[in-house]
């Protein structure tokens, strides 16, 4: 077997996102219920939390519940939001340990009063943890983000807080759920699909779009890096030519 390069340390991304996608078919190819393969998911979150904090990436976000989960069987939305409880309460340790700072992005409003509470407690206490920012996107979508975000801006204008000719690129950011948070350099989705799924369609304006068969609960540490060393081949160009980059 060929031995895998090395990481280059000086090109980390600074922001890498995750569609962690293939719960419900793992656990079906071992006979079991969706909740189940939701439960082992852990382990690959956790390991991938840990291998970008290990190499020195800033942010982290994990596509954990969408604004259409909410249309799944309900007995799978009450295991999922119940496991978020548990999960947040069982790591906040961890979290501590490591320089985890939790950060949350989508209509935390929706849900449950329990896991909102759980959440903003977890939020609150690692808040001043610097290593890495854990960003959990839960009842989360992009295209609810960007109305939001144009009615916001909207009612400035209207109230005469800002002219039209102000408005910008870096207005739009800073209404965004990700206004403290870099634009995303790196996504990677599990499980061999390949769309975005509505996931931070302008913070992934210029992302790499890394995709792997693996299913999300088998997803280690190991396939963390591999997707790294793959956006360290690529050439970012950002609109300019590969000469220009050369040069």
């Amino acid at each position: 077997m060929d031995k895998k390069p090395p990481i280059n340390l000086h090109n980390i991304p600074k922001h890498v996102a995750i569609i962690m996608d293939g719960n419900g078919r793992w656990a079906k190819s071992k006979g079991m219920s969706r909740v189940f393969g939701h439960k082992n998911a852990l382990t690959a979150v956790r390991q991938s939390v840990e291998a970008a904090s290990k190499i020195g990436v800033k942010a982290l976000t994990l596509y954990a519940f969408s604004t259409e989960n909410w249309n799944r069987p309900k007995l799978e939305v009450d295991a999922l939001m119940s496991l978020l409880i548990h999960s947040l309460k069982n790591e906040l340790e961890t979290f501590q340990k490591n320089g985890v700072c939790v950060n949350a992005i989508g209509g935390i409003e929706n849900l449950p009063i329990k896991a909102q509470k759980v959440l903003k407690g977890v939020i609150s206490d690692t808040q001043n943890n610097t290593r890495i920012i854990l960003t959990l996107a839960l009842s989360y979508g992009s295209r609810e983000e960007i109305v939001n975000t144009i009615k916001n801006i909207s009612k400035k204008v209207v109230n005469n807080e800002l002219l039209i000719k102000e408005i910008d690129e870096n207005t739009i950011n800073n209404h965004l759920y990700t206004f403290n948070l870099p634009e995303v350099d790196l996504m990677i989705r599990t499980s061999g699909e390949q769309r975005i799924s509505n996931f931070l369609l302008w913070q992934m304006a210029y992302a790499e779009l890394y995709f792997t068969d693996i299913l999300w609960p088998d997803f280690r540490e190991e396939h963390f890096y591999d997707a790294i060393i793959e956006y360290q081949n690529r050439e970012r160009r950002f609109g300019k030519t590969s000469e220009q980059i050369t040069e």
